[in-house]
């Protein structure tokens, strides 16, 4: 099958690794059925400093006339950007990989967990006041609609899984006793839904202790959005860091796949940012892509990316966040040229 996909290259380093991106995906083309059509779009910081607008009416337009959104960073335009997109298109569940690859200097060894992540909601809506001059008000909106449909994805993914059969539902209800007291009663009633899933529960203190302490125990990590936003990025530190996370942005009819992190200003240009982050992004759009469509072709695809990074870690081929010298562009090309081995 043909997808389009829209392209938002992004700033400071999300060029480069989009450029590196897009080398593999080119050889996932010419070495499957997979075909893809590329539609840019832009957004982000060097949008809004040409246009005085950071997401364009001509952006949104051609996201909603694709199949799926790839996006590398974005500057300090984030919120205008990717929150705007995430509430714009009912984007609920992210969904943040935490697993070590070959050859990367982790923290943990041999961890493959899932931070699923509820992606409307919750201080993150930005509902913010100004009482007076001396305090400011933030609401955190949480709803049974939004916790169930989070707690439902989560898990179904468990379900899925060949590990444990475990989620871990993240809360602070001991304090915030109505907003995390909902999320928890939720994500219980859920639960009994599937009887093939064990629920745990911890408080958010002492699960980013855990995910030190002891993540080999998680398998499925399901939290409010605040709390999943700091949680995954602590828990990418376990496998080598940002550069080695990738994220997606998942709704009903609709996703859109990015690297987590930012958009590193200060390393723009110089061919050092590691692209796995936007490369594994990619292998889970045509994951989330191959389900949808019942495409194994797109499946395939995407099994195969995860194996030629794993092959090119593997190799010893390292940009210099990982202990390396490898440039972001020759890790992609490393990586595309694996694939074609591996069709080979």
């Amino acid at each position: 099958m043909k997808y389009t996909i829209s392209l938002i290259r992004g700033d400071g380093i999300g060029p480069e690794q989009s450029e590196a991106t897009t080398k593999v995906l080119e050889a996932v083309q010419r070495n499957s059925g997979v075909q893809l059509d590329f539609m840019e779009a832009e957004a982000g910081d060097a949008c809004f400093a040409e246009k005085g607008v950071a997401l364009p009416k001509k952006t949104i337009k051609i996201i909603e006339s694709s199949d799926a959104c790839l996006k590398g960073p974005v500057g300090e335009t984030a919120a205008d950007v990717i929150v705007r997109l995430r509430i714009m298109f009912d984007l609920y569940a992210n969904i943040r990989p935490v697993k070590s690859y070959p050859n990367v200097p982790v923290l943990k060894p041999d961890l493959d967990f899932v931070i699923v992540r509820e992606n409307t909601e919750g201080v993150y809506k930005g509902l913010e006041l100004n009482i007076d001059q001396d305090t400011a008000l933030c609401l955190r909106i949480i709803t049974r609609r939004n916790s169930e449909r989070i707690a439902r994805y989560a898990f179904n993914i468990a379900e899925k899984r060949e590990k444990k059969h475990l989620v871990t539902a993240v809360h602070k209800s001991n304090v915030m006793k109505k907003t995390c007291g909902l999320f928890a009663e939720t994500c219980r009633k859920v639960a009994k839904e599937h009887p093939n899933v064990s629920l745990n529960e911890l408080y958010v203190d002492a699960a980013a202790m855990q995910l030190i302490k002891n993540p080999g125990q998680f398998d499925v990590i399901v939290t409010t959005n605040m709390f999943g936003d700091i949680l995954s990025d602590e828990a990418s530190m376990l496998v080598g860091g940002l550069g080695m996370a990738p994220g997606a942005n998942i709704g009903e009819d609709f996703a859109l796949f990015e690297p987590v992190h930012g958009s590193a200003p200060k390393y723009a240009g110089k061919q050092v940012a590691n692209p796995c982050s936007m490369i594994l992004a990619s292998a889970m759009m045509l994951d989330w892509l191959g389900h949808k469509h019942s495409d194994e072709e797109c499946l395939s695809a995407s099994r195969a990316i995860d194996e030629a990074v794993a092959d090119t870690l593997r190799a010893g081929v390292l940009t210099r966040d990982l202990g390396g010298g490898a440039k972001t562009i020759e890790f992609g090309e490393a990586v595309a040229k694996r694939l074609k081995q591996i069709d080979e």
